[in-house]
């Protein structure tokens, strides 16, 4: 009998060590700690009902509806203001603005993270996620820089090495990353650990690469980057302001407060705005054409804008050009074609985009947050306004490479810059017998 006590009394506390293995941190054992329940509520602080305390002195007796709607009003001009005197400054500050909304997003996707796994006194996570933000910053962007500024990289052997083996470097970097973050783990610590390091590299997918199209489209013409996100900052609006006013229909339980009115209404409105832009914006070749770089003149945007930028007759569809034609109206009209391309863009943004945000909104709910930050009143964090954003610029990437596929003259001479002297004579010699043999060289003359 004592024998089979004694066994009863190991089966019992079998359960408990076997839970006890499962134990990924110190944290766990706190009394009342739920694994499958995680509330950052009190943790990420949220800017979606923070007005400045200016406001709330002017807004005093104010039902919070309303005032959070000035509020965010307010601000979102504010932002729009911000954005114009951006681009009135050029590519270069442009580039610098994505940069820092990419590292601000960065940033406050690593504290949820950090938040959610709650390590203290863990060694290197916060430096590891720097780490590798600038290690993935510098293959992306210097690749990008290098496509374009290929002139300015040959002039000096040390950036000529540095073009050379740019992707071994990279590659070298992120080894080193990879071996520290080995040389830090801890016993007990292993899971949590390895499910930050995962955290780190989703939000570099999301954030970094990203980033990294945006940059891309910029050089490709500032058209494809102004038009898109104003698209985007369009709908957002629109949206908001149709269903703030006639919202009564529930759209997606992810965003109860998003209706079908404001979807409708923000589309409808970002299809004429962007048509509208669009047609404007191609009149000026400071929007649209490419961003080159050369040794006399440093980076310039000037051309002859292309195809795609000058006036087009397109003949309207016999249903409206017959009756037209009968009242003595022409059935034809003169459209820019990138014009058109903005009706694929404007689609997009309207039908596609919302879902970068359904998709953040989702991502709040999981850790009971209503922001990523509170750094914006009315708003909330960056990356509550550039959730959107970032999925439009991949849109718009790809668009480009599947149907405009513009070459650019001053790319290939970068890379052919990268050649040696002999080969550059070479390759000259054979172009030109080429061209010769074709007798192409004789056009125009």
């Amino acid at each position: 009998m004592s024998e089979l006590r004694k066994r009863r009394e190991g089966e019992e506390k079998t359960p408990d060590s076997a839970e006890s293995d499962h134990i990924d941190s110190e944290d766990d054992k706190i009394p009342g700690h739920k694994k499958d329940s995680v509330d950052l509520s009190s943790t990420i602080p949220s800017g979606t009902n923070k007005a400045p305390g200016l406001f709330d002195t002017f807004l005093t007796g104010m039902p919070d509806k309303w005032k959070n709607w000035i509020v965010r009003g307010i601000f979102s001009i504010i932002m729009i203001t911000f954005f114009l005197v951006v681009i009135y400054y050029g590519p270069p500050t442009l580039i610098l603005t994505t940069l820092a909304v990419q590292v601000k997003c960065f940033a406050e996707i690593i504290n949820i993270g950090y938040a959610v796994y709650r390590i203290h006194g863990l060694p290197w996570f916060r430096s590891l996620s720097w780490y590798f933000l600038l290690t993935t910053n510098y293959f992306f962007y210097w690749e990008s820089l290098v496509d374009y500024l290929g002139v300015l990289a040959n002039r000096t052997d040390f950036l000529r090495v540095l073009v050379t083996y740019h992707r071994f470097i990279s590659f070298c970097l992120y080894c080193g990353g990879f071996v520290w973050f080995v040389l830090s783990l801890v016993k007990k610590y292993y899971m949590k650990q390895f499910s930050l390091f995962a955290w780190t590299h989703v939000a570099l997918l999301i954030v970094v690469t990203q980033s990294y199209l945006i940059i891309k489209n910029i050089f490709e013409g500032m058209i494809w980057f102004i038009v898109p996100v104003s698209m985007i900052i369009c709908n957002d609006i629109m949206a908001y302001v149709f269903g703030f006013f006639f919202g009564k229909t529930p759209l997606i339980k992810l965003s109860p407060k998003k209706t079908w009115e404001g979807f409708i209404g923000g589309g409808v409105s970002t299809v004429i705005f962007g048509f509208i832009m669009s047609t404007i914006m191609c009149r000026y070749p400071y929007f649209v054409c490419p961003i080159s770089y050369n040794e006399t003149e440093g980076m310039t945007i000037d051309c002859e804008p292309g195809t795609l930028f000058t006036l087009e007759e397109y003949t309207l569809p016999s249903f409206i050009a017959e009756p037209l034609s009968m009242v003595g109206i022409s059935p034809t009209v003169m459209i820019y074609p990138f014009a058109l391309h903005s009706l694929s863009l404007s689609v997009f943004s309207s039908v596609i985009g919302p879902f970068g945000g359904f998709f953040a909104s989702g991502f709040k709910r999981a850790f009971k947050i209503k922001d990523f930050g509170d750094i914006i009143p009315g708003h909330g964090g960056i990356m509550d306004r550039f959730d959107c954003q970032f999925l439009m610029a991949t849109f718009v990437n790809v668009y480009i490479s599947s149907f405009i596929r513009m070459d650019n003259p001053q790319k290939l001479l970068s890379q052919i810059l990268y050649l040696k002297q002999d080969q550059q004579v070479e390759l000259y010699h054979l172009l030109k017998d080429s061209l010769d043999h074709r007798n192409l060289l004789n056009i125009g003359t």
